[in-house]
């Protein structure tokens, strides 16, 4: 399989964001979740005179922290799988977790569609180039695999795949740049400025497609820290919800 150049977008920054050294908690969050989760953490800080350190990464990446013992309090991974994993390994608190939102796999396109891509079964074409997320690394990737997989389109598909991004966000990059013709990416990255009149969507069927939830936990970490348990209860309170809505996530039903 051939690979693409990221052109100097690491997005480096995004990895460091809310670094804070002394910080009175730790979290870890999807690195698809950094502008809601900057917004909440900025807001939590100023009400509770606190310093929080967040480290943005894929979840196969928090994962791996978590299973080397770093110290986390707070999990927010992209996908409920990678709390679920933690939990049967003694790293969460299950009486702890909070299902936050929705997390909705979307077709992502240069704007104006010049490849004319309008359903799955489009990426199959012949010479369309295809940005997937590494089924290794962020939750979109396993997601975009297992999707394809129930298809039936994982071969096809897979012939065109042309990059395999570490992170969400360097999908919507090459989607927005023009460096592929399409990409599955998570349908709340479209609110974001890097992809602003740049993108545009392509909805996958219902049917089709596999939705999954943003969860979040305290792990065994944060049991003592009062301030690991009021931003727990924070990010799924009512002014949470209104902020992970404005940053186009579709809260769980309760």
């Amino acid at each position: 399989m051939k690979r693409i150049l990221v052109i100097g977008l690491v997005l480096g920054s995004i990895i460091l964001a809310g670094t804070v050294f002394g910080a009175d908690l730790k979290v870890y969050a999807g690195a698809g979740l950094i502008k809601p989760m900057e917004e909440m953490r900025l807001l939590f800080e100023k009400e509770h005179n606190c310093a929080i350190d967040v480290h943005y990464g894929s979840s196969g990446e928090l994962f791996g922290l978590l299973s080397m013992g770093q110290p986390c309090d707070v999990l927010i991974p992209g996908a409920a799988k990678y709390t679920l994993d933690a939990l049967k390994n003694g790293w969460i608190i299950e009486k702890s977790i909070h299902k936050l939102v929705k997390h909705v796999p979307v077709i992502a396109v240069p704007k104006g569609n010049p490849a004319h891509i309008t359903s799955l079964e489009n990426l199959a074409k012949p010479g369309i180039r295809v940005a997937l997320g590494d089924p290794k690394g962020p939750a979109i990737g396993r997601v975009a695999k297992k999707i394809l997989a129930k298809n039936r389109l994982a071969e096809q598909v897979g012939k065109n795949v042309t990059v395999l991004a570490p992170t969400v966000n360097q999908l919507l990059i090459y989607v927005a740049l023009e460096q592929v013709d399409a990409g599955i990416i998570w349908g709340d990255l479209v609110t974001w400025a890097e992809g602003e009149g740049k993108v545009d969507v392509v909805t996958i069927d219902r049917q089709k497609n596999i939705i999954k939830t943003i969860p979040t936990a305290l792990t065994t970490h944060g049991r003592d820290n009062a301030f690991a348990k009021d931003f727990n209860t924070f990010l799924a309170s009512s002014q949470g919800l209104s902020i992970w809505k404005k940053w186009g996530f579709e809260p769980c039903d309760r």
